[in-house]
């Protein structure tokens, strides 16, 4: 069945689309704190949907993990990001606070829902009915529930080791242009040096 093969890479890409979505806290009830639920649109997540492929969509959202998945995407997404952000920081004691304060913020004002209620539209967009209810079928099987428990996983190394190979990609790029163009390494020299505070 096609949709099978298809299942990782939709969830992949849906995933990795959204590395700036984090996990928002919840009250003791379970229900978003007034000031995130003051900030959520007020539109029904399945507007301009048919309501039952609305109910079909969140079915196979809840069994794909839902706000669970994306929590856990998010926090290993999270790590890499601190490094990353840690990186194109100038050095100094106040770096590391910052970072923190950043996600704290982050965290504190993102709304997971959101990104449900998103993903709700775009299954409707580009999914059907019966790929909904294929999917559905899908991730009952044992195939497809291990597939749900190791997709988290396997989302976060692939970002990782993908960032890593950009970087490593990218300095190897840089060093050859300038071995290749010594006039541009000595432009980039001077401008550094005039960029440097007296």
């Amino acid at each position: 069945m096609k949709t099978h093969t298809a299942i990782p890479w939709l969830l992949v890409c849906g995933m990795l689309s959204a590395p700036a979505f984090a996990r928002s806290p919840q009250t003791a009830a379970g229900q978003q704190p007034a000031a995130a639920q003051a900030q959520a649109p007020q539109a029904s997540p399945a507007a301009g949907i048919d309501p039952a492929k609305a109910a079909a969509i969140k079915q196979l959202l809840d069994l794909a993990g839902g706000t669970a998945t994306i929590n856990q995407v998010m926090d290993g997404m999270q790590q890499n990001m601190k490094s990353s952000m840690s990186n194109i920081l100038p050095p100094g004691d106040y770096r590391e606070k910052l970072v923190d304060l950043f996600f704290e913020k982050f965290r504190s004002e993102a709304n997971t829902q959101q990104l449900l209620d998103i993903a709700a539209q775009v299954y409707d967009k580009y999914l059907t009915m019966d790929d909904i209810q294929g999917l559905i079928k899908f991730y009952s099987t044992p195939l497809g529930k291990k597939t749900l428990t190791i997709l988290p996983k396997v989302t976060i190394e692939v970002q990782s080791q993908g960032m890593k190979w950009g970087q490593n990609l990218g300095q190897k790029a840089m060093r050859e242009v300038l071995a290749e163009h010594p006039e541009l390494a000595q432009a980039m020299q001077e401008a550094a040096t005039k960029s440097r505070p007296q």
